[in-house]
């Protein structure tokens, strides 16, 4: 029994070692980050493009349902900002319009469908409701993708 608890410790006792030895000195001495950047809020970016000649429908569409869900969350400290960016597509298969939605960090995301939901709900109606939204909305507008990013400042 003796020799089976020293073998647990001198083994527990080596991996530690490995462990320490693993990280680089400079984090163990500072204990932070050695990255040439400080990471700030997250950016949760949809790009969308619209038929021709139908952005101010898209705006029109989304003003009476996205924008109270967005002032809402950033009401209750959901998200920070949200910011909607129009411009012209570079080419046939570019975006014309880019939503962006300010997240204080990536833990912002656990749980956020819990959040959101009652606010989608009450901007937007009952799920078959919300459903009708959408499929109208097909007709004038393509979602191309959607990006999650970080915010950085260099140092």
């Amino acid at each position: 029994m003796k020799i089976r608890t020293l073998t647990i410790v001198a083994l527990t006792c080596s991996l530690t070692g490995v462990c320490l030895a693993q990280s680089s000195p400079a984090t163990r001495t500072t204990g932070g980050s050695t990255a040439p950047y400080n990471e700030g809020p997250v950016w949760a970016l949809t790009m969308i493009k619209t038929k021709t000649g139908l952005s101010d429908e898209y705006f029109k569409q989304i003003t009476g349902t996205v924008k109270p869900v967005y002032d809402e969350a950033k009401k209750q400290k959901i998200i920070l900002d949200y910011k909607i960016l129009d411009g012209d597509a570079s080419d046939a298969h570019d975006f014309n319009i880019l939503i962006m939605v300010e997240y204080p960090n990536m833990a912002a995301f656990d749980g956020l469908r819990d959040k959101m939901d009652p606010l989608i709900a009450k901007a937007m109606g009952s799920e078959d409701q919300r459903k009708d939204i959408e499929v109208k909305r097909l007709d004038i507008r393509e979602i191309l993708g959607t990006k999650t990013m970080r915010e950085i400042t260099l140092k």
